[in-house]
């Protein structure tokens, strides 16, 4: 397990970077897809990329950090947190491919989207197979996963927050 832990934080970042690269440009040149879904354009009108930046870093404290505890101090709680990590940052990259799809355009996140849902396609298939789900397994990535969701609500606050 130890030799795919690191790689999640690696890709996280590498994945965010993208997004914060792209993310006032693309907002800015395709305003009028935003237009047809006023949701998800309140959510963004306002953010600058600074903002954004910081939600991104308030997001990889965890990823960082939570892996780091699983590389140094294996065990089975840690590797279910890590698992669920994982399996929430799949579930973004497929997300934003969707999101593509949907609307039909290259969004920022697209091509490391691309790159790195195979590795984490093969690191879940590899963790499943190495992991024991136990119960202490189960309950922490039961565990995260809620965690994760409301992380991601407190880094959108930071976000609208920061960078005014």
């Amino acid at each position: 397990m130890k030799e795919y832990i690191l790689l999640l934080p690696i890709m996280f970042i590498f994945h965010d970077m993208e997004e914060i690269v792209g993310f006032r440009w693309f907002f800015r040149r395709n305003w009028d897809v935003f237009a047809k879904y006023p949701k998800i354009a309140a959510v963004y009108r306002d953010v600058s990329t600074e903002g954004f930046a910081a939600a991104v870093y308030e997001e990889f404290i965890p990823f960082f950090g939570l892996s780091l505890l699983a590389y140094y101090f294996p065990c089975r709680m840690l590797y279910g947190v890590w698992f669920a990590m994982l399996l929430g940052l799949t579930a973004h990259f497929v997300i934003h491919i969707s999101v593509c799809i949907y609307i039909r355009r290259y969004v920022p996140s697209l091509i490391t989207s691309l790159i790195c849902l195979p590795f984490a396609a093969v690191m879940l298939t590899r963790a499943v197979s190495l992991m024991t789900f136990d119960m202490p397994t189960l309950i922490s990535a039961a565990v995260t996963l809620p965690m994760l969701m409301l992380n991601l609500r407190f880094a959108h606050s930071i976000m609208r927050r920061a960078g005014r």
